[in-house]
């Protein structure tokens, strides 16, 4: 990990980034519930998912790289914001997350990343950034609470994974003028 965040750039994701991201959530896919996918991707089945980000807009996806290294290992990290539900009526809010490699978690990479994302999108036409965290994630729940999340509900056993049941709660925080 950089000892300086002058050494971190966070910059929109590009498609030269697409197997250090997949390698990044397949970790996650892999070894946690904190996604609850179950299978690996490819990156190629990932290609459709960076290209509904764009480099603007609500919908984005941001990378913090390690400017001293060259390849995929430079990154660190990402933070996305997605559609929250496919209905137009929920076009003013975004679902959140942010994954960090694994040698780069505790480290300051997923502030920094949720920094630049909500930066980003300040302009944009938004009401509420939601984010679902698997429980327990105490440094999750911290990370966004920072971010002037709030919990506002728990869905108790609502994914299978590893043979067991997880609870998500969910969490949220007003966007656009005055927030």
């Amino acid at each position: 990990m950089p000892n300086s965040r002058e050494e971190v750039q966070v910059r929109p994701g590009i498609e030269g980034d697409l197997v250090a991201l997949t390698d990044i959530y397949n970790h996650y896919v892999r070894e946690t519930a904190l996604t609850f996918d179950t299978t690996p991707f490819t990156p190629e089945q990932r290609m459709p998912w960076l290209r509904s980000h764009p480099e603007d807009g609500p919908h984005r996806v941001l990378v913090a790289q390690d400017v001293r290294i060259v390849g995929p290992d430079s990154i660190l990290g990402y933070a996305t914001s997605s559609p929250f539900r496919p209905k137009a009526a929920y076009a003013t809010s975004v679902e959140v997350s942010v994954y960090c490699a694994p040698g780069a978690t505790g480290r300051g990479v997923g502030t920094l990343l949720y920094s630049s994302l909500f930066e980003a999108l300040a302009d944009e036409d938004l009401h509420r950034a939601h984010a679902g965290i698997t429980q327990p994630n105490d440094a999750s729940a911290r990370l966004h609470e920072r971010f002037g999340f709030r919990h506002v509900g728990t869905y108790a056993e609502v994914g299978r994974k590893f043979g067991t049941y997880w609870d998500v709660a969910w969490y949220e925080k007003r966007m656009g003028p005055g927030s």
